[in-house]
């Protein structure tokens, strides 16, 4: 991927064949929203409903993902919502390993066009991908750390909180946290 362009990244993803989601996929999920965010979400991988429309987190949890993301006057314009995986596990099962490493350089390439401030890691399996293989997301969700000049921190998946409600008031907290450190970037 030597030029610097979506064009090419996209390119990549749709012809790629690294591991064997490629195999099963009706759709590459690349991501959405603003291509210039300070802000970017990323989750594991697409489900059934994003396999389909070719877009992440479109299904109940991105619906949900949408409500979290007005709670705290945030927009697609505002921010950018992508997977660490651009295919679809079966099942909606777990990334495996193989998966996650022939699928990180996009992402890495992704974070280069896009160059936001704040990465927001949806879930167990995106923290531990992203901020640290041993990351306990019941344990260290809402916390921020500081690598390479990007702030991270994480929060619950959306889906987790489809189906444990006790998780929404952290969620929302982390939202909160989110918001006003973006503001603070911005010196508002």
């Amino acid at each position: 991927m030597a030029e610097k362009s979506w064009e090419t990244l996209e390119g990549a993803c749709r012809s790629c064949k690294k591991c064997r989601l490629w195999e099963l996929r009706t759709n590459v999920v690349i991501g959405k929203g603003n291509p210039k965010a300070d802000i970017l979400f990323i989750g594991e991988g697409p489900g059934q409903q994003e396999d389909l429309q070719g877009k992440p987190f479109v299904g109940a949890a991105g619906q949900l993902l949408d409500k979290m993301l007005a709670s705290v006057e945030l927009s697609l314009d505002d921010v950018y919502i992508a997977n660490i995986v651009k295919c679809r596990p079966p099942g909606n099962r777990d990334p495996y390993d193989d998966e996650k490493e022939a699928c990180l350089n996009f992402l890495r390439y992704q974070l280069k066009l896009i160059e936001p401030k704040i990465i927001v890691c949806l879930g167990r399996v995106a923290a531990c991908t992203i901020i640290d293989p041993e990351f306990r997301i019941t344990r260290q969700r809402g916390q921020w750390f500081s690598v390479k000049g990007y702030e991270f921190i994480a929060t619950y998946h959306p889906s987790a909180l489809l189906r444990d409600e006790e998780k929404k008031r952290p969620a929302w907290e982390d939202m909160k946290a989110i918001r006003k450190r973006w503001d603070e970037l911005k010196g508002i």
